[in-house]
């Protein structure tokens, strides 16, 4: 990574700290007028997301015409520990702004089309105050100009991602849903605290610049270890092996909130994590074949789990697994695959925003149904969202000329220019992926809206969504079709002061031409077989399927895994602690307390107040006296 100099935010640039600040305080008005704020507090959380947006993208242009693109400011002091200082500052960069413009940009249209989805929902001002916080949360995240500012969003969209998903907490679904996400991401938090702590201990700071400046001095050991322990905090976020259980169960919660978390901001909280801490990755081969490692499998993960499932936002929810993975083959390849992964982050916030938003749309006509084997037909019903939809299908699968084509296939190239085998594992893994997305997708696509009605008795007409729904879905699904090819042509050399620059290697065991006629013909090969099969419907009840589909249908076993090796170890080991603690170190205490209690209650009885039983004791005490003394006079006489 190149050297990066910081200057001083100055002019309208000094006004960083409001990107965040809009959103917090509209969400701090919302929860504290209550119910006073009913009937227009939805439209508070829109403006204060919209206001964010506006505010982020004048700061963009600013940004655009400085000749050194990084701004930092300095709020104030936030932690002064003998020579250890903590600002709570904030770093505008060309990172940092793209991820601004995403989470804000893609945010309120999602805000936007969630006024309309929530309508008649009671709690919807309390959905948009924790609405706007996650959205505050995530800017504090990506505009931290240290390590521990980091981990304060990081720790505020944990949270907020709690309250969201488990937004409907009636529902024991969705109460475990927000649980168990809480949970699984405090493990990698864990690990992303511990990598802070090794920063201060070996660097003494966390700032961003000090760290990356000096990462070249430390042990190789240590600099694997720090970043193992950040790839496990960014694996929690992001959801990814062997984390990644939590993110499909997040579906319990309301729509909007699966299109926020798996498209804009939460999930590529780890993806961010790497990208900013390229020099660290970057410093060790090991470290960066790990991430490999774990984004190859769990992009494999996701297809096939998703081809899997019927749950419309189920499949969706893999599919995102599938994409993140994608990502983190991105970054761990290095170079300029590290631009690449963020060009396909981006392009991903559109399509992926545009299907979520898309299949709630489905069920907003399909009366909250969500089984993709009781649809079919809606095409003729729902012609906006089978459109936007379709142009979201059309570039998750990497169908040219859509956006995930420019942005996915360049990170399939980039695998196979890595040298030996390993090229052929990675890049092979990422073809397959290819494949698979392309018949999982399409699977989905043509069950929700082709082939043969397949509803139930109770739905009669499904109808298209209203104004408020429908605008977000158009703007998407123009996102989903051009915004790939504006991304390739601009982002490299905008993040290159950030991530570097790479070029693509001409010892490739691959072409880059061969790469995309393979990925392509792998793409038609896998819709068409998904079109053959499902053009004309598939059974609505579950049938004896072979080994694959049945370990697919159970999440390949891994949330057995789970249970079996963390769940009930955990709660056999707290049950022997908790009676380890009433029996050994309670019971200790409380024997010995009941020992004094007893033997003071035995003495008392002693006293009782009658002159002739202490006469009776002193004369028997004086015997006792006396009798002692003769024995050991007649001791010393003989």
């Amino acid at each position: 990574m190149a050297a990066v100099e910081f200057a001083p935010a100055s002019g309208l640039l000094s006004g960083i700290w409001l990107l965040i600040a809009i959103p917090l305080i509209s969400a701090a008005i919302l929860l504290l007028l209550g119910r006073r704020a009913d009937r227009w507090g939805h439209w508070l959380g829109v403006a204060a997301v919209g206001a964010s947006f506006v505010l982020g993208a004048t700061l963009f242009f600013q940004l655009r015409g400085l000749t050194n693109r990084s701004v930092e400011q300095s709020l104030w002091e936030f932690i002064a520990v003998g020579d250890f200082r903590v600002d709570f500052g904030l770093l505008f960069d060309p990172l940092a702004a793209v991820f601004v413009l995403l989470i804000t940009g893609v945010g309120f249209l999602i805000h936007l089309y969630a006024v309309e989805y929530m309508k008649h929902d009671p709690g919807r001002r309390r959905f948009f105050a924790y609405f706007n916080l996650f959205v505050a949360a995530m800017l504090l995240l990506v505009l931290g100009n240290n390590y521990v500012m980091l981990y304060f969003g990081w720790e505020g969209v944990g949270l907020a991602s709690y309250l969201l998903i488990s937004f409907w907490y009636v529902r024991p679904a969705a109460a475990t849903a927000g649980k168990k996400a809480f949970l699984m991401n405090r493990v990698g938090d864990a690990g992303l605290a511990i990598a802070i702590f090794i920063m201060f201990a070996t660097l003494g700071t966390t700032q961003y610049d000090e760290v990356f400046s000096n990462v070249g001095a430390l042990a190789g050991g240590t600099v694997l270890v720090m970043g193992l322990l950040l790839l496990l905090g960014a694996a929690g976020k992001s959801g990814q092996f062997p984390l990644q259980a939590w993110l499909p169960d997040a579906m319990e919660g309301p729509t909007p909130v699966s299109a926020l978390i798996h498209a804009a901001t939460m999930v590529t909280a780890g993806v961010y994590l790497i990208a900013r801490s390229n020099a660290i990755f970057s410093a060790n081969e090991t470290l960066q074949l790990v991430v490999v490692s774990v984004g190859a499998l769990t992009l494999l993960i996701g297809c096939i789990i998703g081809a899997a499932k019927d749950d419309i936002k189920r499949v969706l929810a893999w599919s995102t697994v599938s994409q993140i993975g994608y990502m983190f083959l991105g970054v761990g390849l290095g170079g300029g695959a590290y631009a690449l992964a963020i060009i396909h982050l981006l392009a991903h916030g559109f399509f992926k925003a545009n299907m979520f938003l898309g299949a709630g749309s489905v069920m907003h006509g399909m009366k909250d149904q969500v089984d993709i084997r009781r649809f079919g037909g809606l095409s003729k019903y729902m012609k906006i969202t089978w459109l936007t939809f379709g142009a979201g299908w059309l570039a998750i699968i990497g169908m040219f000329p859509f956006s995930g084509y420019f942005s996915k296939e360049p990170i399939i190239a980039a695998a196979f220019e890595r040298e030996g085998w390993t090229a052929w594992l990675f890049g092979g893994a990422a073809l397959l992926g290819a494949g698979l997305t392309a018949f999982y997708m399409t699977r989905l696509f043509v069950l929700t809206f082709h082939g043969p009605k397949r509803w139930t008795s109770d739905i009669e007409h499904p109808h298209e969504s209203p104004p408020l729904m429908t605008i977000p879905l158009i703007l998407l699904g123009i996102g989903s079709i051009g915004a790939g090819f504006l991304l390739t042509t601009s982002v490299p050399d905008w993040l290159a002061p950030v991530v570097g620059t790479g070029e693509a290697e001409a010892h490739g065991v691959l072409s880059h031409t061969a790469v995309t006629i393979l990925s392509l013909a792998l793409t038609v090969l896998g819709a068409g077989l998904a079109f053959l099969l499902f053009r004309k419907g598939t059974a609505e009840q579950e049938q004896p399927a072979g080994v694959l589909v049945t370990a697919a249908r159970r999440n390949l076993y891994t949330d057995a895994f789970n249970e079996a090796v963390f769940e009930k170890p955990g709660v056999f080991l707290t049950r022997a602690l908790v009676y380890l603690d009433n029996r050994g170190i309670d019971g200790l205490v409380n024997g010995l307390a009941a020992g004094v209690g007893g033997g003071s209650g035995r003495l008392r009885r002693l006293q009782t107040g009658f002159v002739r039983s202490y006469a009776m004791s002193v004369l028997a005490g004086a015997v006792l006296v006396l009798a002692a003394f003769l024995a050991v006079q007649a001791g010393w006489t003989a």
